[in-house]
């Protein structure tokens, strides 16, 4: 927990947008490897192991009735420091931009992105945690890329008009 335990709970709060199921689901996550440690073949880190039981305790959280009609709001931001005010709000501005194209993605695509920008993660590992192949792995980081850079170049345009 000391090591994984804030991904963890950054991960589970990425799936659901909802600190409070974040945290509940990081405690489940931590419940089940200590019922299960026995069950790791150590086929991919620990991190990767984390994360897939991660990914599979949100999707039984958001499977419920209710979550079904909860909408991703807001998001985490680690505090920091920066030399001034304006320099603060240039780059939260700039980060807030960034986040909304980001969750105007399809859940594929955003998914693929954090765990490839955020956790920096190898195409092996994103494969291992979303229980796809590496070459789907590469497609979707692909076109997500792709569809950032057109959702950025359009939401640069519409600025300047």
């Amino acid at each position: 927990m000391l090591d994984y335990g804030q991904d963890v709970w950054n991960y589970a709060f990425f799936l659901t947008g909802r600190r409070e199921m974040a945290d509940d689901i990081s405690q489940d996550v931590f419940l089940s490897v200590f019922r299960h440690l026995n069950t790791f073949e150590g086929k991919a880190s620990v991190k990767t192991w984390l994360f897939a039981i991660t990914r599979n305790t949100a999707r039984n959280h958001m499977r419920t009735a209710f979550m079904r009609r909860v909408i991703l709001v807001g998001r985490a931001r680690p505090n920091s420091s920066h030399p001034s005010a304006e320099s603060e709000v240039m780059e939260a501005a700039f980060t807030d931009e960034i986040w909304e194209i980001v969750m105007k993605l399809p859940a594929k695509f955003r998914e693929v992105l954090v765990l490839d920008a955020k956790y920096d993660m190898t195409m092996g590992e994103i494969a291992l945690v979303l229980g796809v192949s590496e070459g789907t792995v590469k497609s979707r980081l692909s076109r997500a890329r792709r569809k950032m850079s057109e959702a950025w170049k359009e939401e640069s345009a519409y600025e300047r008009a």
